[in-house]
């Protein structure tokens, strides 16, 4: 990018993060996800560091917070209230110490130690204590200057209206071996403080006031962040304590001899405030800072409240005054966020591709992001009214979601940040494989190409031939099927278990040699055995996923009843609609699909019936969000289905339990608000046992 370029961008950037922070922070509104914000702040921020001179006292990443509401009084802070640059992968902490490390001395270097705490998610207040007693309360505000909220804050039963004594106070910090800092407590008599901390909701009190929301028939709050901000702020005190807020206090900022970031913490617990330190970690090295922001985000779902992060601290106050401040946040700490499971990025180009029943779907070419700790590149469009839905061209700025093991989507468009570079772009006219003219069946909102013997189409149905949940063929992946395919060594999924070492070695494919070609042969040979539910899945029939392979199974046991069955025998199967139906009834009338049924057998392909276990889990469903550390999502699935139990993808009322893996998507957040049952990975495998 150009620095002309980059201006440009900034320009637009600061434009569009001043309107959503302005939403976010003084109306209390959200239109993008906290996520997408944070992305979009992650692009300025990167981008000045590219180019500093480009960096303006109006920028996004000077500013500290949102200006004060008018409803309230003002209350000036005794030293600003910053905030944090965050940070979303090792790489990007590990660039936040190299610029710490040319700032200080080799013998400062040395002694850089951090203290990490989860990062909550709620409003940063001010707490001011004279003579020990509650005096005032407010919010950051623009970081100088806050909103007098004192007489919400008294309505919040984890704000100490009273510290405790001295001579309560004395003993504690003697018996936390902080005798340095008891002897200034002595010695000066300190009985006033300033703390600082953030109101937030704890999640059973979120959800509890969701359902009394629901059961007015009023909207449902989106989150508790909004809720803890919107609770707080309340002309009415009754209001705010009606709301259940809690307050986690992390930083004392008046001076009681402390000499680490530790320190303040274990001090504020024995003045009498309430704080995470249990949940909180000194760390000699990033290392292990990095391991304890893994850990939480294994385990967040065990913390009463919701975090998006964990905060990382140089330890040592002097070390930390040293760095100062840059812009808005201090040199000295970052907010080291989870993956974000939105971020926004660029639509570089529009591609189409070719699915196994030839649906054409475009796909968005984008510039590289992180996107659920995993960079994508690609984002699945759908279909023309999905891009009309949008509004997209090519070259916009979007937020994109992913989910779990989910493809990425594209969520928004980001009209306000189009610089007149951005291009229409249509649909084609002709499959982009074959040239064959594509068609829309009526009804349907999808592009098709009609040809049977298009190339694109052929290879998308071995790669799902051989995928997991059908014949998972280990070693034989779209890379090796293509080069198959290109060689003429097979036209359909069948020749697979044909083929021969000497046809791979003959017809002298790059990368095989003796041994690889005899290991990919014997890994075909070893999956002639499928049971019958994989091999319907296999097939790939149009409409017909995984559980009504399943289904299908149950119903008709083996794969001569199912080729025999009428229309009518299908329609009556339970959870199988008329359209699945017809294309199961479809497929087995054509006389290609009985010769390719004949070739497999003939190739020595074996359906055996599935074995049945004790049904266990049946009439029960479920639904998976995130990844499972001992099991992958398929073999998952697989479990449940032969106890008997049923799968979706999606959260509803009729949903049992949804299984909780590492970093889940949005259905926890829904399956909270329709009181389904949550459950971990190992609850779920003491439920298989």
């Amino acid at each position: 990018m150009t620095k002309a370029e980059a201006k440009q961008r900034i320009g637009k950037l600061k434009g569009s993060i001043n309107h959503y922070r302005y939403l976010y922070h003084v109306l209390d509104k959200t239109e993008i996800s906290e996520q997408a914000l944070d992305s979009l702040k992650k692009e300025l921020f990167d981008l000045e560091e590219i180019f500093p001179d480009l960096i303006a006292s109006d920028s996004p990443t000077q500013r500290i917070g949102g200006r004060p509401s008018e409803k309230f009084s003002k209350i000036r802070h005794a030293k600003p209230m910053l905030s944090f640059n965050d940070a979303f992968s090792k790489e990007d902490m590990k660039d936040w110490l190299w610029r710490n490390e040319k700032l200080l001395s080799e013998t400062e270097n040395k002694k850089v130690n951090f203290y990490c705490e989860p990062k909550l998610d709620g409003l940063a207040i001010e707490l001011v204590y004279e003579k020990g007693i509650f005096k005032t309360g407010s919010t950051r505000g623009d970081g100088f200057v806050g909103e007098d909220v004192s007489q919400n804050l008294k309505t919040i039963e984890s704000v100490p209206l009273e510290l405790r004594h001295l001579k309560e106070v004395l003993p504690d910090l003697e018996k936390e071996k902080l005798f340095e800092i008891a002897k200034v407590v002595r010695e000066k008599k300190l009985a006033g403080a300033i703390v600082r901390g953030e109101a937030i909701i704890r999640t059973k009190d979120f959800l509890k006031i969701n359902q009394e929301q629901k059961k007015k028939g009023l909207p449902l709050y989106a989150n508790p962040r909004n809720l803890a901000a919107g609770s707080l702020r309340q002309l009415d005190p009754k209001i705010t304590a009606s709301r259940s807020l809690d307050v986690n206090i992390y930083e004392l900022v008046s001076d009681f001899g402390q000499k680490t970031h530790e320190q303040e913490h274990q001090i504020l617990k024995i003045l009498g405030f309430k704080t995470n330190n249990k949940y909180s970690k000194f760390c000699q090295t990033i290392d292990e800072v990095f391991a304890f922001r893994e850990f939480w985000l294994k385990n967040r779902q065990v913390l009463p409240y919701e975090i998006d992060g964990i905060v990382v601290t140089i330890n040592k106050d002097e070390i930390f005054d040293r760095l100062g401040v840059v812009g808005k946040a201090p040199r000295g700490a970052m907010a080291f966020k989870f993956p974000l499971k939105q971020a926004t990025t660029i639509v570089e180009d529009v591609v189409f591709q070719v699915g196994r029943t030839g649906a054409i779907t475009p796909v968005a070419v984008l510039k590289p992001v992180q996107v659920g700790g995993v960079t994508v590149s690609r984002a699945t469009l759908h279909n023309e009214d999905e891009i009309k839905r949008l509004g997209l061209k090519i070259h916009d700025t979007v937020i994109v979601g992913r989910a779990g093991d989910v493809i990425p989507d594209i969520l928004k468009v980001l009209p306000e940040l189009r610089t007149n570079r951005e291009k229409p772009f249509k649909m084609p006219g002709k499959c982009p494989a074959c040239q064959t003219i594509l068609v829309k069946p009526a009804g349907e909102v999808v592009l098709r190409c009609p040809n049977p013997n298009c190339f694109a189409r052929t290879r998308e149905s071995f790669y799902h031939f051989v995928s997991k949940a059908a014949f998972d063929i280990q070693g034989l992946g779209p890379k090796i099927i293509d080069k198959l395919l290109g060689a003429g060594l097979v036209s359909d999924p069948a020749d697979l278990f044909s083929l021969k070492e000497g046809d791979i070695l003959s017809a002298g494919l790059l990368g095989f040699a003796e041994k690889s070609a005899r290991n990919l042969i014997s890994a075909i040979q070893a999956k002639k055995k499928i049971v019958f539910p994989k091999i319907i899945f296999a097939l790939g029939i149009r409409n017909i996923g995984e559980q009504t392979s399943q289904d299908l199974a149950e119903c008709f046991g083996d794969l001569e009843s199912l080729k025999k069955a009428s229309l009518e025998d299908l329609q009556k199967i339970e959870n199988i609609g008329p359209k699945a139906a017809k294309s199961i009834f479809d497929y087995f009338q054509e006389k290609k699909n009985l010769e390719f049924l004949g070739k497999l057998k003939k190739a020595g392909v074996v359906v055996k019936a599935q074995k049945k276990e004790k049904q266990s889990l049946k009439g029960l469903s479920f639904v998976l969000t995130g990844s499972l550390e001992t099991l992958a999502r398929s073999q998952a699935k697989e479990r449940i289905r032969k106890l008997g139990g049923g799968v979706s993808d999606t959260v509803s009322k009729n949903t049992n339990f949804l299984i909780v893996g590492l970093n889940p998507s949005s259905k926890l957040k829904k399956a909270k608000d329709l009181g389904v049952k949550v459950i971990s990975e190992a609850e779920f495998l003491k439920i298989l046992k």
